[in-house]
């Protein structure tokens, strides 16, 4: 086994709850932890086995790309898509950050953590 990190993807997106947020948008950052078995890829050095980040990283980008209220529902899209497009995945984290979140403080950022397996 083993894991594929993919971290501070960086995009812009209109995710929140407020007429403001659908408006402006703002900054986000996703953190990505994908576990499979990575045995056979670390003897052949064939991308056909292993899981290719690049389309991690589509995935991401397109579901990011749909408006959402809630980054739990951003983040559960993304896991199921993984889950469903990469047969080699046995298990998903990933954390998505609203950087400078309108809270009505200083706030840096604020994140969500889902994770998902395989059933």
């Amino acid at each position: 086994m083993g894991y594929i990190k993919l971290k501070n993807i960086k995009v812009y997106a209109y995710h929140g709850c407020l007429v403001e947020e659908k408006k402006i948008g703002s900054d986000y950052r996703v953190d990505l932890s994908v576990k499979a078995d990575l045995t056979q890829s670390a003897k052949t050095d064939a991308l056909s086995d292993t899981v290719d980040y690049v389309h991690l990283n589509k995935i991401v980008k397109e579901e990011m790309a749909i408006r959402s209220k809630l980054l739990e529902h951003a983040a559960e899209r993304i896991l199921d898509r993984i889950l469903e497009e990469l047969p080699m995945v046995q298990k998903a984290k990933i954390d998505v950050s609203k950087i400078n979140p309108p809270i009505g403080g200083n706030v840096q950022m604020v994140t969500i953590r889902r994770i998902k397996k395989r059933s």
